[in-house]
C-alpha cells in the first residue's frame, strides 16, 4: 500500500472515529450542544432544548448561549480557546456535570465550542459532593480564621528613638530570628502584646497565625479547655464535635500567653510539658497530639516574688525567661512622646495637633497607665476641643487626676559648702588618699599601686595634705 492511501486510510479512520465519538456522546449524555465564534447557538439535541422549557430545539438556533443556558461558560471557551473538561451546570432541579471543548478549523483557529452534559444523576456521587462541599467549607473557615489571626502590628509601629526605646527594639530584633521563648516585662499599658505580634512578623512563622491568650480574662475552670481544646462531648455543655483550643490554632505559628503570672498552678505544670516535649492531650481526650509553637509570653506582675510565695512554678519561670525583655513605663520614655502623640493621632483619624505648652504638660505628667492611658487622653482632649490644636489646658482636662513625674532632686546652692575649688579639691583628695591608705594597712607603695600614682607622687601628695605616713 502505497504511503498516499495509507494516510487517506488514517484520515478516513480517524473521522470515522470522531463522528462515532460524537454520536455515543451525544446519545448518552444529557445533552448537547454548539456554538459559533460568537457563542450563537447553532445546534442543540431536543433533550437538552426540553431541559431548558424549549418545545423543540429549534427555538434555541441563533441565540445567545447565555440566553438559553443561564451561566453558559461557553463564551468563555471560545474567547481563550481551553476547554472545561469537567465543570458543574446549576439547574433548577438538579446540577448536570458538564464537558466544555473548543472547535477549531483546519488553520487551528477557534471558530466555536460544544458542551456536554455528561450526566445529571448524581446519587451515586453524592457522598462525593457532599465531602467536597465539606472540605470547600472547611478550607473557606480556615482560611478566614487564619486571616483573624494576622497581626496588625510590626516595629514601625513601636515607636521612639530614646535610648530604652531603642534598646528594647534591639533585643526583640534579635529575638525574632529564633524559635526560643520570650518573656515580655513591664506595667500594663506599655505595649507588650504589639512587640510580641512585632517579634512574629518579623519571625520565619509570619505566615503562619498569631493566637493570643489572656490568662487573666478567662474563668479558671475554662482555661484548660481553652488552651488545650476539647475531645467531643468531654464534659457536660461541651461541644459534640469538639472543640480546638488555641494550641492548635496557633500550630506552626506564634502563641502569646498574655499575663502569664495569673495563670493556675495546674495549667503551668502542663504548659511546662508542652515547651519541655511538644506535646500535649486535649481535655477529655488520651490522644496525645504534637505542638510546633513559638511561645511568647508577657506579665506585669514580678514573677520572681510570685515563685518565692509560691503561686508560680521556678521551673516554668526558668523555660519561659530565656530571652526577657523589659518593657520600659512610659514615665522612662518621656523622650518619645512628641512621636508617640503624632501616631496616635493619627492612627485616631484626627487632625488635631498639639501645641508646644501642650506637649510641655504630658513630659510633667508621670503617666501611670503609660501608652493606653495616653491614647485616652489624646482621644478625649480631641473630642472635647473646638479647636484643631490642643493646648495645656485641653489635656490638662483630660488627664483628670494629675500624677507629676518624680525626678532626682538637685543639690540645693544652699546646701553646697561654700569653699573654693581648690579646697573642695583637697577635701576630695584627702579623703580618697586617707582611705586608700587605711584599706593598704598604711602601706604607701600598695596605696600608690592602687590609685595609679608613683611612689614619690603620693608622698608629696600627702606632705601638701599632711597626711602622716603611719596613718
Amino acid at each position: 500500500m502505497r504511503p498516499t492511501e495509507n494516510l487517506k486510510d488514517y484520515q478516513r479512520v480517524r473521522t470515522l472515529a470522531i463522528r462515532s465519538l460524537f454520536e455515543i456522546i451525544e446519545q448518552s449524555s444529557e445533552g448537547t450542544v454548539i456554538v459559533d465564534r460568537d457563542a450563537n447557538i447553532v445546534w442543540m439535541n431536543e433533550r437538552y432544548a426540553r431541559r431548558f422549557g424549549l418545545n423543540s430545539a429549534q427555538e434555541a438556533i441563533g441565540r445567545a448561549c447565555e440566553s438559553v443556558i443561564p451561566g453558559s461558560l461557553l463564551r468563555e471557551v471560545v474567547r481563550t480557546g481551553r476547554p472545561i473538561l469537567l465543570d458543574m451546570q446549576e439547574m433548577p432541579k438538579e446540577p448536570l456535570v458538564v464537558m466544555r471543548l473548543p472547535i477549531h478549523d483546519s488553520a487551528g483557529a477557534v471558530i466555536g465550542a460544544i458542551g456536554f452534559a455528561l450526566f445529571g444523576e448524581l446519587h451515586s456521587l453524592s457522598p462525593m459532593l457532599k465531602r467536597y462541599q465539606s472540605m470547600q467549607e472547611e478550607l473557606a473557615s480556615t482560611r478566614s480564621l487564619l486571616r483573624a489571626r494576622q497581626t496588625k502590628y510590626n516595629f514601625a509601629h513601636f515607636i521612639g528613638t530614646s535610648s530604652a526605646g531603642l534598646e528594647v527594639k534591639r533585643r526583640a530584633r534579635r529575638s525574632a530570628s529564633t524559635d526560643s521563648p520570650v518573656l515580655l516585662l513591664g506595667e500594663t499599658g506599655t505595649g507588650k502584646e504589639l512587640l510580641a505580634q512585632a517579634i512574629h512578623s518579623a519571625s520565619p512563622r509570619a505566615h503562619k497565625a498569631f493566637v493570643s491568650i489572656n490568662s487573666a480574662a478567662i474563668p479558671e475552670s475554662l482555661l484548660e479547655a481553652e488552651f488545650f481544646g476539647t475531645a467531643p462531648g468531654a464534659f457536660t455543655g461541651a461541644d459534640r464535635k469538639g472543640r480546638a483550643g488555641k494550641l492548635q490554632i496557633a500550630q506552626g505559628g506564634t502563641l502569646f500567653l498574655d499575663e502569664i503570672g495569673d495563670m493556675p498552678l495546674p495549667l503551668q505544670s502542663k504548659l511546662l510539658r508542652v515547651l519541655q516535649e511538644k506535646e500535649y492531650e486535649p481535655v477529655g481526650s488520651n490522644e496525645v497530639l504534637q505542638s510546633d509553637v513559638r511561645v511568647i509570653a508577657a506579665t506585669s506582675t514580678d514573677l520572681e516574688a510570685a515563685i518565692k510565695r509560691g503561686e508560680f512554678r521556678a521551673d516554668l519561670y526558668y523555660r519561659l525567661n530565656v530571652l526577657p525583655i523589659q518593657v520600659p513605663p512610659l514615665r522612662e520614655r518621656l523622650d518619645d512622646l512628641p512621636a508617640l502623640s503624632e501616631a496616635i493621632l493619627e492612627d485616631l483619624r484626627s487632625q488635631h495637633e498639639l501645641n508646644p505648652d501642650a506637649l510641655d504638660l504630658l513630659g510633667q505628667h508621670a503617666w501611670p497607665g503609660n501608652i493606653r492611658e495616653l491614647r485616652n487622653v489624646l482621644e478625649r482632649a480631641a473630642l472635647l476641643s473646638d479647636n484643631l490644636q490642643l493646648t495645656a489646658v485641653d489635656i490638662r482636662a483630660a488627664i483628670g487626676t494629675f500624677t507629676p513625674v518624680t525626678r532626682p532632686a538637685s543639690p540645693s546652692l544652699e546646701l553646697l559648702p561654700r569653699e573654693t575649688f581648690s579646697q573642695a579639691r583637697a577635701r576630695f583628695d584627702r579623703q580618697l588618699i586617707e582611705t586608700t591608705l587605711a584599706q593598704c594597712g598604711g602601706k604607701v607603695i600598695e596605696a600608690a599601686e592602687r590609685l595609679g600614682l608613683g611612689r614619690s607622687t603620693l608622698y608629696k601628695k600627702m606632705v601638701a595634705l599632711g597626711i602622716a605616713e603611719s596613718q
